[in-house]
């Protein structure tokens, strides 16, 4: 025997009812993410970096600037070398501000967009600087910034002292 039409469209509605308002309960539970939260770097950590990098290239009687920019590439700190040519300054915050922008150390990126590779075309952008010394700075695995080094003898060594910056704040970084 078949059940009254009102019963059935009554259960029907008391189902669809019943999925709308778990709908809804998830919904009012779990609702869109607007902002976001991310790590800076502190420009008291800048400071710290930066003057472990200048201090590390000094004591082999390198010249530098060394920049220190945060994770979206604005300058944190800028420490110059009284006899390091002008050059220095913006290439090393070219260096921190490209590393930044790319997601990976200068270095890297030079040899990845060398002249007749499919990325050369790379170095002709406005504002990259596609020469060794640029480092990202991680915190927990989150890039919080880059260092730039310019005025050492050569990328390589520009990226040595850079490096010793990181390693200046990396244990506190990783604390944190």
């Amino acid at each position: 025997m078949r059940e009254p039409r009102s019963a059935a469209l009554r259960r029907g509605w008391f189902a669809a009812s019943l999925v709308f308002a778990a709908a809804s309960t998830s919904a009012a539970q779990t609702p869109p993410r607007l902002l976001v939260t991310q790590a800076n770097l502190t420009p008291a950590a800048a400071m710290q970096a930066v003057q472990a990098a200048f201090d590390s290239c000094s004591s082999k009687g390198y010249t530098v600037s060394v920049a220190v920019v945060d994770r979206g590439g604005t300058l944190l700190a800028l420490l110059r070398d009284n006899l390091a040519g002008t050059h220095t300054v913006p290439t090393s915050i070219g260096k921190a501000a490209t590393a930044v922008s790319f997601r990976i150390d200068t270095s890297e990126l030079a040899s990845s967009t060398q002249p007749g590779t499919a990325a050369a075309g790379i170095r002709q952008l406005a504002n990259v600087v596609a020469i060794g010394g640029g480092v990202v700075i991680r915190a927990k695995g989150s890039l919080v910034g880059g260092i730039g080094v310019s005025g050492a003898p050569g990328g390589d060594a520009d990226e040595v002292c850079a490096r010793a910056g990181i390693a200046a704040i990396s244990d506190a970084l990783e604390l944190e």
